[in-house]
């Protein structure tokens, strides 16, 4: 998704009553909208926080009232959009002559009826618009494609992959290419969490990423038990670990064969990959079914790993049947765009994502963030491994 900024001045009136609406227009459209009301995080520095984010932005949206005219605020960022190389779209809320600073670009007038499909198409003028649909797969070769850990490896419709045979359990690794993405939320996504701020970020690596949480199966060849409580099938996901319980299979794991090097997702890295280059709440669109995801108790417990359609990169279960722990520990997002997140330094809890079979909808949002004690286990918490180069 690709960032509008709206420039207006809180008139009480036309200005303001219109800038909403644009916020609201557009992030039904699909873009990531910045408008100062509820978009400044708490503690920052005003100012600072709004040239930020227009900076981070691809247009501006520019609401043209009596007020706005003769407003600094909105001159200040008219002017820093120049100075940035960003486009400028002026849409007029009432009936005035454009002033000297203005007459140079072409305006929308919105003072006696709306045109929002001509915003829109004049907003996907300059600048590509975000796409809901699904993306293709990563198409970039790993630098090592058939690396001594896999037992075999090639291609398919999802793109490459490569599969770890542990003791006659197959784990399928899907390789992601390097990519940038906005991680967090726009403040127009219903039900989105105040810690899923929207930031850019860079992920400068290609990493493997194991296109199913982790089996029962493939925890009982390393370890020899089984903690879940589901224990239907053993190609139901391995659940009531905690991440030091994670922790200690991997070291397992990594000791049975030499070049291993399987640890957790970054968070960032989990989010990419469930995203898989949408940016609508979950990779299947802005709505989910019980068909698509296992969640809100329709089951009741897990399910069979790939019993759910995969996401557009071939990784099933992103969303739902258990929630999946990550490297990080918990803590709030850059208020910049950052390469190759790492997470908070320290802190009390560490990430989990993806929802679960108990959790409703909202929790199964891409952008949707969860955390808990690292040795705290319950029967929704399972994981995914990854791997580096």
């Amino acid at each position: 998704m690709q960032q509008i900024f709206i420039s207006y001045a809180q008139d009480q009136a036309h200005g303001q009553r219109l800038a909403e609406q644009v916020q609201q227009q557009l992030g039904t459209a699909g873009f990531a909208v910045f408008r100062d009301v509820g978009g400044i995080i708490p503690g920052t520095t005003w100012a600072l926080e709004i040239e930020r984010q227009l900076k981070a932005s691809k247009l501006v949206v520019l609401v043209v009232s009596a007020k706005a005219l003769n407003s600094s605020w909105v001159f200040a960022e008219y002017d820093m959009a120049l100075e940035h190389g960003i486009p400028i779209i002026p849409v007029f809320a009432e009936t005035l002559s454009a002033p000297l600073w203005l007459r140079h670009l072409q305006r929308l007038d919105f003072s006696s009826q709306a045109d929002w499909q001509g915003l829109v198409q004049a907003i996907n003028q300059h600048i590509q618009q975000p796409n809901a649909s699904p993306q293709p797969a990563p198409t970039s070769q790993p630098k090592q494609p058939s690396s001594a850990w896999a037992s075999a490896s090639g291609d398919d419709q999802y793109g490459h992959y490569a599969d770890l045979n542990v003791k006659g359990v197959i784990q399928r690794f899907r390789w992601l290419s390097p990519g940038k993405f906005l991680m967090g939320s726009p403040l127009s996504e219903p039900e989105r969490g105040d810690d899923e701020f929207l930031h850019e970020v860079t992920l400068s690596q290609g990493f493997w990423l194991a296109d199913t949480a982790c089996t029962q199966a493939l925890w009982q060849a390393v370890m020899g038990g089984n903690p879940a409580k589901f224990k239907e099938t053993p190609n139901n996901p391995v659940e009531n670990v905690s991440w030091d319980d994670a922790q200690g299979f991997i070291k397992k794991l990594n000791s049975l064969a030499a070049g291993l090097h399987l640890r957790l997702p970054m968070e960032a890295e989990w989010e990419y990959a469930c995203r898989a280059g949408t940016g609508t709440r979950y990779s299947f669109g802005n709505d989910i079914t019980k068909q698509q995801v296992n969640y809100n108790k329709n089951v009741g417990q897990t399910v069979p790993v790939k019993s759910l359609p995969a996401n557009p990169w071939g990784l099933y279960e992103m969303h739902g049947n258990v929630w999946e722990w990550c490297q990080d520990w918990y803590g709030s997002y850059p208020a910049e765009p950052v390469v190759d997140p790492q997470g908070s330094q320290s802190d009390f809890f560490r990430v989990l994502r993806g929802g679960s079979w108990f959790y409703n909808g909202r929790s199964c949002r891409s952008a949707d963030r969860h955390r808990d004690d690292p040795g705290f286990r319950r029967s929704l918490y399972g994981f995914r491994l990854a791997r580096g180069l």
